[in-house]
């Protein structure tokens, strides 16, 4: 949820000179292309797709949100050979291989959350804006998965996030955005970093859904609802829900693709985001 901007002062140039971490943020859509079969428009210009999960303020050290991170690295493997091997993120794509984070070491993910603190050059380190890593897979063009991940936040300014960002194109793309990976990734981001929300879908169906774009208020292709905002309710088919554990649950609308480019799939979505806001369910991740 984006809030307007406060006073000038130290905190409010942090933000703005780091405006991704001052909103309930969402990953840049891409502008490379990506076959999608919904129609012949979307040859010229697809739908991008992407992963991500939200919770709110939870003051966390950087050791636990390593612990947290190499869970979710070791529980994402089993989905898709894509997203076995994850390296640190550098300027440099020539680089990334010399820093691998798999098998996943703890002490080395807690030192790379600490360097991403947030702070003013020079300045004072603001640690209530949590801490921030980047990683990738490894792959170049249409193999690249990237992650961003903000742990450990507990300011009312933004929210605490993992984020995945697919590849747009090439051979990949069909295995990759599809029921068993999308719901495998969001049950990992679950089961490892506990958010109060998640979704899997495209930019464009986001923008159909909640014109805000706001964490928590709309329907994805895949959703994930924490217990802690309520239970979900029977939902009409081919709607299906999944539990995850005792955390929550995956609400999957349709086992084929979903595209804001066919209107009985936005329709869909708009049903059944009604139906969870009668159950309370369509509350924003940051009020």
């Amino acid at each position: 949820m984006w809030r307007k901007p406060g006073p000038p002062g130290p905190l409010s140039s942090c933000l703005r000179a780091n405006s991704s971490w001052a909103s309930t943020s969402f990953p840049p859509q891409r502008a490379e292309e990506r076959r999608v079969t919904a129609s012949s428009e979307t040859t010229a210009w697809p739908e991008t797709y992407y992963v991500g999960a939200y919770w709110g303020p939870r003051k966390e050290s950087p050791e636990e949100c390593a612990r947290r991170a190499a869970d979710f690295l070791n529980l994402l493997s089993p989905y898709d050979p894509l997203l076995t091997t994850w390296y640190k993120s550098t300027r440099s794509l020539k680089d990334v291989r010399k820093y691998p984070l798999m098998p996943p070491d703890v002490a080395t993910l807690a030192e790379l959350f600490r360097r991403g603190v947030n702070r003013e050059k020079g300045g004072p380190v603001f640690e209530s804006l949590g801490f921030r890593f980047l990683s990738v897979n490894g792959g170049l063009g249409t193999d690249r998965v990237d992650l961003n991940t903000v742990c450990g936040a507990f300011s009312e300014v933004n929210a605490n996030l993992c984020l995945m960002s697919l590849p747009s194109k090439g051979p990949h793309t069909e295995r990759l955005l599809s029921v068993p990976v999308l719901s495998g990734v969001l049950r990992s981001m679950a089961l490892a970093f506990d958010p109060d929300w998640a979704f899997a879908g495209s930019h464009e169906y986001r923008k159909q859904m909640n014109a805000d774009s706001t964490a928590g208020a709309f329907v994805g292709w895949v959703t994930y609802q924490s217990r802690r905002r309520g239970t979900v309710p029977p939902l009409p088919a081919p709607v299906r829900i999944e539990p995850v554990e005792d955390k929550g649950a995956l609400i999957i609308l349709s086992p084929e693709r979903i595209s804001a480019r066919i209107p009985e799939h936005v329709e869909q979505g708009h049903r059944v985001g009604a139906l969870l806001a009668r159950a309370g369910l369509m509350r924003p991740v940051m009020s």
